[in-house]
């Protein structure tokens, strides 16, 4: 009798170290349909690669068999990047002087490269399976595509209906052992999977139910409607993505995060047992859980090239992160941090002198408010 395809699969992905692993078919989900919109409305801000077209004008990311048409299904799969460090929300008021750096920007290895090498393992092993002639399937070439957060499709859609997790309100894959930490890496192949042979991995229940934490925590009410994010809000849009100046209403609500933003995950309930990763790559590196605020407002260029060497941190770019930085000083109420700010006003940077300016202005009058208090 010829193996399972699909237990195949799965145990291939746990050879790999992933921690969750499913398969969805290639269709026109509901989620998909509201994607022209969102985009029609400008919600994806500056990421022009979230609007990319086909030759025909059509959105890649709303359609998958318009740009991977030989594609059948899509193997999902999950790792866990959770450390045994205390979450924004509770690490951030115990130090002022600090920032936030989002968790899965800490650890020792791009995520991308540490997943996308565990993608390629199940194509490798997939591959020689084929080669004995023993799939359980339709015989041909069969077509392998891996991606990690670069591929023309929506991740979270396909991991839903993997069977990996539901879509929070806070649009992240939440799954019930494992909660939200988690990086997804998806395999697009030629297999064409039947209806039976997917009855086990239906869309997991929605359990979320009536808490709102997420969108009651955001500090930039990002979190416009249950699933439903407006990135121009959202603070790791802000901090990552947003290239220039930041908008004077949104600078008070990025708090003292520099880059990315952890908070409706800190929240939410299905995180509060979430395990640890034992997977040595993403372990954070030195000085990047909670790192001081003046360190990255005066960093330069060589050592900024030597501490984010292989991070995703790079992506802000350092003039975006200067700018974080100070940004953040701004909203820490820590009076040591008036003569760098004053300093930094006449930046050679003009971005980061501009956003100083902002910054010594809010402090001066968070401090000045705080004696009035007393």
């Amino acid at each position: 009798m010829l193996p399972d395809l699909s237990t195949r699969i799965q145990q291939c992905a746990r050879d790999a170290g992933f921690d969750l692993c499913g398969i969805a078919p290639v269709r026109d989900f509901a989620e998909l349909r509201v994607f022209p919109q969102w985009i029609a409305d400008g919600k994806h801000g500056e990421m022009k690669y979230m609007a990319a077209r086909d030759d025909a004008g059509e959105l890649k990311r709303a359609a998958l068999s318009r740009v991977a048409p030989w594609a059948r299904s899509v193997i999902v799969c999950a790792i866990n990047y959770n450390t045994a460090h205390p979450y924004s929300t509770k690490a951030q008021p115990e130090n002022a002087s600090q920032g936030w750096i989002s968790r899965y920007a800490w650890a020792k290895e791009d995520y991308h490269d540490a997943v996308l090498r565990r993608l390629k393992q199940i194509e490798d092993e997939l591959r020689g399976f084929s080669d004995t002639g023993n799939w359980p399937l339709a015989t041909g070439d069969w077509q392998f595509r891996s991606y990690v957060d670069t591929g023309p499709l929506v991740e979270r859609v396909y991991a839903k209906y993997a069977g990996v997790g539901w879509i929070g309100k806070n649009t992240c894959i939440i799954n019930q052992q494992m909660g939200s930490w988690l990086f997804l890496g998806v395999i697009l192949t030629s297999l064409n999977l039947t209806e039976d042979q997917l009855t086990a991995n239906l869309p997991a229940p929605d359990r979320c139910g009536t808490c709102t934490r997420c969108i009651v925590a955001c500090p930039t009410q990002a979190i416009v409607a249950p699933g439903e994010l407006d990135s121009r809000l959202c603070i790791s849009y802000l901090t990552i993505e947003k290239r220039g100046e930041i908008p004077n209403e949104l600078r008070a609500g990025m708090g003292r995060h520099v880059f990315g933003c952890d908070i409706c995950q800190d929240v939410c309930p299905w995180n509060r047992r979430a395990p640890v990763t034992s997977v040595a790559e993403f372990e954070a590196r030195e000085g990047l859980v909670n790192p001081a605020l003046d360190w990255l407002a005066e960093m330069q260029p060589e050592e900024f090239r030597e501490v984010f060497r292989g991070s995703p941190v790079r992506r802000a770019k350092l003039s975006g992160l200067r700018r974080n930085a100070v940004i953040a000083m701004g909203n820490s109420g820590d009076k040591k941090f008036l003569p760098t700010l004053k300093e930094l006003c006449e930046d050679a940077d003009p971005m980061v002198a501009e956003h100083a300016r902002w910054a010594l202005g809010r402090l001066e009058l968070v401090l000045s408010s705080a004696r009035i208090a007393r």
